[in-house]
């Protein structure tokens, strides 16, 4: 085994690290290709904004509250997971939806006030449709797939989310106060 190898596994984040570094801007990028952009419109400074966040925050708290979780529940059955799963609808994902929100605007150069009123607006609506698919899959996670491998299956299954967030990211405020989102 290389020695990177053997770092990466003797140092999970890492490897969670380097997969969400990869996917949230692959994410972004998906999002403005579907949204009609050609390659010479895109927004790198938004893909590596995306970069920054899911490698250095998403990674390392998701990794951080599957150690927390693993050793609330240590079992690995249907039970436990289902604990977990909805432990962490309550948990983390509002604060990790806030956190995104809130730190995205932040990097957009944007005030504490108007990153605070994003927040406030797009929470709710996101964290909707989160309730929606988040705990279905997190319980498949906690109940089947190895505890060394929960972070990359969570990766995987996060392009597809990323790809919203970043669809929810460029929404305007005003598009969702009167928009399908907050009916």
């Amino acid at each position: 085994m290389s020695g990177f190898a053997q770092w990466i596994k003797r140092y999970p984040v890492v490897r969670g690290m380097i997969t969400y570094s990869m996917l949230w801007p692959t994410g972004c990028f998906i999002q403005q290709k579907l949204s009609g952009k050609k390659l010479d419109e895109i927004d790198w400074k938004k893909c590596w904004r995306f970069f920054f966040y899911g490698g250095f925050i998403v990674a390392p708290s998701l990794y951080c509250w599957i150690r927390v979780a693993s050793i609330m529940w240590p079992q690995q059955n249907l039970k436990s997971a289902i604990a977990k799963a909805l432990t962490e609808q309550i948990s983390y994902t509002p604060m990790a939806m806030s956190a995104f929100y809130f730190s995205m605007s932040l990097l957009e150069a944007r005030s504490v006030e108007e990153s605070l009123n994003e927040v406030r607006v797009k929470l709710f609506p996101t964290y909707k449709v989160a309730l929606c698919v988040w705990p279905f899959i997190q319980t498949f996670n906690f109940s089947v797939v190895p505890e060394k491998n929960r972070v990359p299956f969570v990766s995987m299954c996060s392009l597809l989310w990323t790809i919203f967030l970043a669809y929810m990211k460029q929404k305007e405020q005003k598009e969702l106060e009167s928009g399908i989102f907050t009916k």
